[in-house]
Parts: structure tokens; C-alpha cells; sequence
């Protein structure tokens, strides 16, 4: 009786090849696959850095920060670059080191809270004008129309003169102009994803329209609206310091680089270095979130991705 353990190698061909043990191949979790191309891309790395050192210098601002950013010492007034203080003082003496790590704080928070208001209101708006069509669809997208006529800034300026002045309206001001980018791309999304076999499946086992919107169609524009959000962060902040810079954003002694460089700008000749460190911490937060969210987008687009194990 031959032992069943035991196989045999089947008629015309070789006893060798049936030895040879098979292979399973083991597919990874897309999550890692993201996470490694995310690793392997030197820009997005670089840009991942940058964001990290702002985030935990924001958050560790009163243990990093070398004096009290609203501490005046008027008879230091626009003292330059030393051993006393790093990056000078501004005009009213205060620390302009301590005043940008504090800062930190106030541009990231800005910068999220905004695009929190974006994504929470664009993506229901988009994905409801795309899945129904119809009058939905015509009335949201004649409102988004209106607002994309308008200059992302000017419409900004005119939410800020109805709100008011201050943080809180900027971030409310800069996360309702996003609102039409995300309502516009997620209804493209949802219009291709809508037609989907397993969408019509869904829809013949009987599954309501909020069902279908939630569990399938969503989280299939998921990937698309993380990359957005990503990016969207650094317009965010470059158009809260805009504002800022303009005395319509967050107001004095508030330690925020919009208001830091318009606080400064008269005194760009004679203190320059009151209006080149807030502007390059602007540009570099606003170069890390871009290389970020362009790595997102590559490691999330398998036709982007680099190639290698």
C-alpha cells in the first residue's frame, strides 16, 4: 500500500521536478507597499524630516524656545544676529528664535484646522452632487462655480471683513475657499467609481445610497483626498500668512509669521533679519508639505511608484 504523504510525480515528466518545493508568494499589505515607496523616495523622505522638526518644535516650544516670545526689551530693539540672540530681536526686542518656534505652533494648527474644514464640507458636497446627479448636482456645482470665480485670496479677504479679524477667522476664511477643490475632485471621483461592477452589485443586493457612498465609493477616493489635503496644507499656510502679512490674520503680540513679517516690514532695510527668518520659515514648511504630498502621490499611484523589490 503505498504511503498517501508520499506524492508522486505525475506521467511524462521527471521525479525532479515534482522535489522542487513550490513557491508562495507572499503579497505584502498595500499599506506597507505605500510605506516603503514612501521610505524609498529621498524627496518625500526630506520633506517628512522637515515637517517632523516644525511639528516637534511646535510642540516643545516652551522647553526649545531660549526666552519669552513676548517678553519686550525695548532697549534691545532691532538688534542683529549674535550670541545674545541667534536669529536678533525684533523692534520691540523680543527674541525673533523664540518668536518663530512659537510660531511653529500657530502656522501647523492653522494650516490643519483649514484643511479639516475643507475636507469635512467639499467631500460630503462632492460625493452627493456626483453619486445623485440631477438638481443636486446642478445647484452644487452653480455654488462652486460662484466661488471658484472668485481669487482664493479675495475670497479669503471678503470672509475675513464679514467674520472678523483674528485666528480663528482666518482658519474658518481659509478652509471655506478649499471647499470647491475638494467638492469638484471628489465628485470626478465618484462619477467614475459610481459605474463600477462592484457598485451596481452593492446596489442589487439592495444597499441604501448612503450605504454604497460610505462603504464603497469613499473609501476608494480616500488615496486621492489624503494626497490633496497633503498639499493643500501649504497653501493653507501660505494664505494665513498672507492675511497675516496684510493685519488680517492673527493680531499682535500673537508670534505668527504672517504678522511677524508684516510687524517688520518697515524695517526691512535697517533689520533684515526681521523679515528673512519668518519668510524662510514660511517657504521651508510650505517646501516640506509639497515634497511630502508629492511623494504621497507616487507611492499611492501604482504607475508613479519607483521601481525595485
Amino acid at each position: 500500500m503505498s504511503d498517501p504523504s508520499v506524492r508522486t510525480a505525475p506521467v511524462g515528466l521527471p521525479a525532479a521536478v515534482d522535489a522542487v518545493p513550490a513557491v508562495r508568494w507572499r503579497r505584502l499589505p498595500r499599506g506597507a507597499v505605500v510605506w516603503r515607496q514612501l521610505v524609498r523616495n529621498r524627496a518625500g523622505l526630506a520633506g517628512g524630516i522637515i515637517l517632523l522638526v516644525f511639528l516637534v518644535t511646535g510642540l516643545l516650544a516652551p522647553l526649545l524656545a531660549p526666552e519669552d516670545p513676548y517678553e519686550p526689551a525695548l532697549e534691545r530693539s532691532l538688534e542683529p544676529p549674535g550670541r545674545s540672540a541667534l536669529l536678533g530681536r525684533d523692534e520691540l526686542g523680543r527674541d525673533v528664535l523664540s518668536r518663530l518656534i512659537y510660531g511653529a505652533r500657530l502656522s501647523l494648527l492653522i494650516g490643519v484646522i483649514a484643511v479639516a474644514i475643507g475636507v469635512s464640507a467639499g467631500v460630503p458636497l462632492g460625493a452627493l452632487s456626483g453619486y445623485f446627479g440631477g438638481w443636486t448636482d446642478l445647484i452644487v456645482q452653480r455654488v462652486v462655480d460662484v466661488m471658484l470665480a472668485f481669487p482664493g485670496i479675495l475670497l479669503a479677504i471678503i470672509l475675513v471683513a464679514i467674520l472678523g479679524v483674528g485666528l480663528v477667522q482666518v482658519m474658518v476664511a481659509v478652509g471655506t475657499v478649499s471647499i470647491p477643490t475638494y467638492a469638484r475632485l471628489v465628485r470626478g471621483q465618484v462619477l467614475s467609481l459610481r459605474a463600477q461592477d462592484f457598485v451596481e452589485a452593492a446596489r442589487a443586493l439592495g444597499a441604501t445610497p448612503r450605504r454604497i457612498l460610505v462603504r464603497h465609493i469613499l473609501p476608494n477616493t480616500l488615496a486621492v483626498i489624503v494626497v490633496q489635503a497633503t498639499l493643500q496644507i501649504a497653501g493653507a499656510i501660505l494664505s494665513a500668512a498672507a492675511l497675516g502679512f496684510l493685519g488680517l490674520g492673527a493680531q499682535p503680540p500673537a508670534a505668527e509669521w504672517g504678522a511677524m513679517l508684516s510687524s517688520a516690514r518697515q524695517y526691512l532695510r535697517l533689520a533684515p533679519h526681521t523679515v528673512v527668518f519668518p519668510g524662510l520659515a514660511i517657504m521651508v514648511t510650505v517646501l516640506g508639505f509639497n515634497l511630502l504630498g508629492d511623494a504621497i502621490r507616487d507611492a499611492l499611484d501604482p504607475r508613479l511608484r519607483l521601481p525595485g523589490p
